[in-house]
């Protein structure tokens, strides 16, 4: 495919597009790129943080997740030197968006149009777009512009890996013992932000919704308020948690932070406690503002800043659709390469190498369950899926050895001839791979020492179709506020209990089982990531009006493909998804046999 063709009519083709739909443009602003576009002749060309699932929204959280992102987070956007020098005969390739909110919003701009800024971080991706650094994506069917930003690596280092993840991160986790605050960090997360922030004013009109994510640009907004009509709507959505004020003193220009964050028409949170940490910080912090609590507005100097919680959700009919299309062999190939044996119970963990995300603690609980239940010996196998990230930061690499310590070691003091408790791997994992440990777990554990949602949890309920697996979930995962009394509730700092409830969990009798899966299902459904966008283009349309959040629904629903896993398909906000029946002859038979024989021993315990 050539890219070069008529570069310098991107933009205005999606602006056309735009006003086709008959509303507003929509400018999507992020940290990573819907879209990379890379020399196929690279060693590594991949890297995409939706890759290798989940890394956070989370993040991630998850983003991704990530997640997750999740998986939300843009741990491998940052691994790459951007724009290397390359031959212009090299051919190039385009890493597409494959999951989380990157996947989930892709679709809704190339229905509405408009522009999508991020940080250009592929090596080929200076060689593709204009002048001004647009490109009109998708390659395949050319609908919106993807406006790229081009950072040194003086400016990476210090905007991402410094201030975002030394400072930023740590404190809303809360473990501000391990917040580096370098010299010229704080100033480089200033200067990026100005950067996006220029470019949004370059793009924005009148009647422009400017939709931010997350913390990496929380200067911006303030920035761009100065500089754009009044009827410019501003709002940005934070996908990690937000911490507590006594926390959040730790911030070294923490004021300057919520200004920028105020500069917002419209905030969000997954979860209510992190908008009371939020107001409550804004309260002690910015004295002069407004702040009411109970309507979850903020008054600063000129501006007005509603606050909303709403909890991000995963892609559940994806999950759902590839895990019933697997047969038995995924299975027995992950059996075969990770010498787990056919009769045991297996417990799962997946996560990013992340000290948030309490895989210590989840080892160390793992461990008490062998030391006070001996007959789980050869009956239980607990596999972990981790996924190295940030591994220039000193907690986080220092983190990754004490993990794969506590692995040999539990492994060495347990471990027979044909059997070790704990499985740990490192490796990449395709989508397909993931969602048979997920279908085949009998125990999820996702123990995060605090989260802004987790949607590895609601990943492994959409991925359940038989209706049998567990889940043990933190306290301290704001997915516990939404998931209610149907997982299985631990404090990750308190190994006994921990310990109890796996026990509990996967001795849980066979019908109480399926029927906490089965609320649980129809919540994750009912709380997707469709119906997350739908609920933020409804908050974002009680502000900028017009009928916005119509616009995106007409225009998503026009060319909807229920077979496609390219994104959600928007429907009315008051209907409720039903999820299909948990289903004990699809695809997968052995799975089905496995886990039946081992829940017949485990209830005559």
């Amino acid at each position: 495919m050539r890219f070069n063709e008529e570069r310098q009519s991107s933009t205005d083709r999606s602006q056309d597009h735009q006003q086709s739909k008959g509303s507003g443009p929509l400018i999507v602003v992020s940290n990573r790129q819907p879209y990379r576009h890379e020399y196929a002749d690279d060693d590594d060309v991949d890297g995409d943080a939706d890759d290798d699932p989940p890394t956070d929204v989370d993040d991630d959280d998850d983003a991704t997740a990530d997640d997750g992102v999740a998986d939300a987070d843009a741990d491998a956007n940052a691994d790459s030197e951007p724009n290397s020098p390359e031959s212009e005969d090299s051919e190039i390739t385009v890493d597409f968006p494959t999951g989380g909110l990157t996947a989930g919003l892709d679709p809704v701009l190339q229905q509405s149009g408009g522009t999508w800024i991020a940080w250009g971080d592929g090596e080929a991706d200076r060689a593709v777009t204009d002048d001004d650094g647009c490109v009109a994506v998708p390659p395949d069917d050319e609908s919106y512009t993807l406006q790229r930003l081009w950072l040194s690596e003086e400016a990476v280092e210090g905007y991402y890996y410094g201030f975002s993840n030394r400072v930023l991160w740590p404190i809303c986790h809360e473990f501000p013992e391990l917040v580096e605050s370098r010299t010229g960090d704080q100033d480089w997360y200033q200067r990026v932000n100005r950067t996006f922030a220029d470019a949004i004013v370059d793009h924005a009109t009148e009647d422009a919704v400017v939709w931010l994510q997350d913390y990496h640009l929380a200067l911006a907004p303030a920035m761009v308020r100065e500089d754009v009509p009044d009827s410019t709507t501003i709002a940005q959505f934070w996908h990690i948690p937000w911490p507590n004020p006594q926390a959040f003193r730790a911030c070294p220009n923490g004021r300057e932070l919520l200004e920028g964050l105020l500069g917002n028409d419209l905030l969000g949170f997954h979860i209510d406690s992190y908008v009371e940490t939020f107001l409550a910080c804004v309260d002690r912090f910015v004295p002069e503002a407004d702040v009411d609590y109970e309507s979850r507005q903020v008054r600063y100097e000129s501006s007005q800043t509603q606050i909303t919680a709403t909890p991000m959700g995963v892609d559940a009919e994806s999950y759902d659709r590839t895990s019933r299309s697997l047969d038995g062999s995924c299975w027995r190939s992950l059996r075969e390469r990770y010498d787990i044996p056919s009769d045991v119970a297996i417990g799962l963990g997946v996560d990013r190498l992340d000290y948030s995300k309490g895989i210590p603690e989840r080892l160390a609980a793992v461990e008490r369950l062998l030391e006070r239940n001996p007959e789980w010996h050869e009956q239980f196998t607990f596999f972990q899926k981790a996924t190295p990230s940030r591994t220039d930061i000193p907690a986080y690499a220092e983190l990754g050895e004490y993990v794969r310590h506590e692995v040999d070691r539990i492994n060495a003091r347990f471990a027979t001839r044909s059997w070790e408790p704990i499985v740990y791997t490192e490796d990449y994992v395709t989508k397909e791979e993931l969602c048979t440990l997920y279908r085949r777990a009998d125990v999820m554990l996702v123990s995060p020492l605090l989260d802004g949602v987790n949607l590895v949890a609601q990943e492994f309920v959409a991925a359940s179709v038989d209706g049998q697996g567990a889940l043990v979930l933190s306290e301290r995962a704001g997915a516990t506020e939404t998931l209610g009394d149907d997982v299985f509730t631990i404090d990750p700092t308190r190994a006994d209990e921990f310990a109890t409830t796996i026990d509990a969990a996967l001795t849980c009798p066979e019908i109480d089982r399926q029927q906490r899966m089965t609320r649980l299902r129809q919540q994750v459904f009912d709380g997707d990531l469709e119906a997350w966008m739908d609920s933020q283009f409804a908050a974002i349309d009680r502000i900028h009006g017009s009928g916005f959040e119509s616009s995106f629904r007409s225009g998503s629903d026009s060319d909807s493909d229920s077979d496609s896993d390219s994104g959600p398909e928007p429907t009315s906000g008051s209907s409720s998804k039903s999820p299909a029946n948990v289903d004990s002859e699809s695809g997968d038979s052995e799975t089905q046999n496995d886990r039946s024989s081992q829940s017949h021993s485990q209830s005559a315990r």
